[in-house]
C-alpha cells in the first residue's frame, strides 16, 4: 500500500468525511478508486467540487439536479456509474 502526499490525504478525508454515510461512501469510495489515474488537474477538480454541499454532489451523481458547467466532463461521467460503490455489510 502506496502513502498518499500530504494533499491527497486531505482530499481522502474530506472525501469520506461528508456527514452522511450515503455521502460519504458515494465519494469516499469514488476517491479510493479513481485517484490513483487522476492528473493533477483532475485532483484539483475534485478538491474543488467536495467543497460543494453533499446533497448537490449526489444529486449530480444520480442525474437529478443539473452539474455547472465547472463539473461537467468525464470525472462526473464516470461518478454518475455508480459501480464503483463498496458498502461493507
Amino acid at each position: 500500500m502506496t502513502q498518499l502526499s500530504p494533499r491527497l490525504a486531505r482530499i481522502k478525508f474530506r472525501a469520506w468525511h461528508r456527514g452522511t454515510r450515503e455521502a460519504d461512501y458515494m465519494i469516499g469510495c469514488f476517491f479510493d478508486q479513481f485517484h490513483a489515474q487522476w492528473s493533477e488537474a483532475d485532483i484539483a477538480l475534485f478538491e474543488q467540487m467536495i467543497e460543494e454541499d453533499d446533497v448537490d454532489i449526489m444529486a449530480w451523481a444520480l442525474g437529478t439536479q443539473t452539474i455547472p458547467e465547472e463539473y461537467r466532463g468525464p470525472m462526473l461521467d464516470r461518478m454518475m456509474k455508480l459501480d464503483y460503490v463498496d458498502i461493507p455489510r
